[in-house]
């Protein structure tokens, strides 16, 4: 089996995150790259996948050239090859775009199955997804919690907020997972050392046959407008119990509407 797996260097959550004054795009620069959370939890369900039915495991990223560190962590959790779709003429592409963009390298690498995070953490948009499946004219299994294949089919649990659903299609398919699907593998030493060995291939806009004037920032049908410093946290309201503190923090989460 096929298995391509999307993983995005997004900035850490811990480090602090800005927009560029320039032109209103995420300032990479400014924070430390790191895998996207979720993306580890796709690897991982990849990974289980050719363990119980064979096949191989490729890892695709678009990104800039730090972006390389996110295919070789997914390579050292056990990936089989990476490939990375890297040009400036990618650089502020929006969602849409993107689709375009990892449909066109599809297209060079096969696949019958795609996995990748419900969403990223710096963006959150969640409909990478759902626009991919669309351009590769392929069903799309979203927010899985459980995922099987069954000869050409694909089983899965769509978590929802009253439980889950079950739902299945036929393979190819695309499939984006939630964090409860599984626990991610860490890195043994002897899989770090491996990955330095395994295969990564780089694609421009032309080796993927992407047409330079459907991605870029120039191009994007999306664009940021504004945008503003988050303002400093206030001080917190502290509640002195003088026998009525049970009623005052009862009247506090009134007024927020929490009750």
């Amino acid at each position: 089996m096929n298995i391509v797996v999307l993983v995005k260097q997004v900035p850490d959550t811990e480090s602090p995150r800005k927009l560029k004054s320039d032109d209103s795009t995420l300032d990479r620069a400014a924070a430390d790259g790191v895998i996207n959370e979720l993306d580890e939890y796709a690897i991982e369900e990849a990974l289980r996948i050719k363990e119980a039915h064979g096949g191989e495991v490729t890892v695709l990223t678009m990104g800039p050239a730090k972006a390389t560190d996110a295919i070789r962590k997914s390579l050292a959790m056990g990936a089989d090859k990476g490939v990375h779709l890297v040009d400036d003429g990618l650089a502020g592409s929006d969602a849409l775009q993107t689709s375009y963009a990892i449909q066109q390298a599809l297209g060079r690498t096969g696949f019958d199955l795609v996995v990748l995070g419900a969403e990223s953490t710096d963006a959150r948009t969640g409909v990478l997804a759902a626009m991919l499946a669309e351009r590769l004219g392929v069903p799309q299994v979203s927010l899985a919690n459980k995922v099987e294949i069954d000869g050409t089919s694909i089983k899965a649990q769509r978590q929802t907020d009253y439980g889950f659903d079950r739902v299945e299609a036929s393979l190819p398919a695309v499939v984006s997972v939630v964090e409860k699907i599984n626990d991610p593998r860490y890195p043994s030493f002897k899989l770090i050392m491996a990955a330095k060995k395994k295969p990564v291939e780089t694609l421009g806009l032309s080796d993927a046959g992407i047409d330079a004037s459907q991605v870029g920032l120039a191009n994007a049908a999306t664009e940021v407008v504004d945008f503003a410093e988050a303002p400093p946290r206030a001080k917190g309201e502290i509640v002195t119990n003088e026998g009525d503190g049970g009623v005052k923090i009862a009247e506090f989460l009134a007024s927020k509407k929490f009750v």
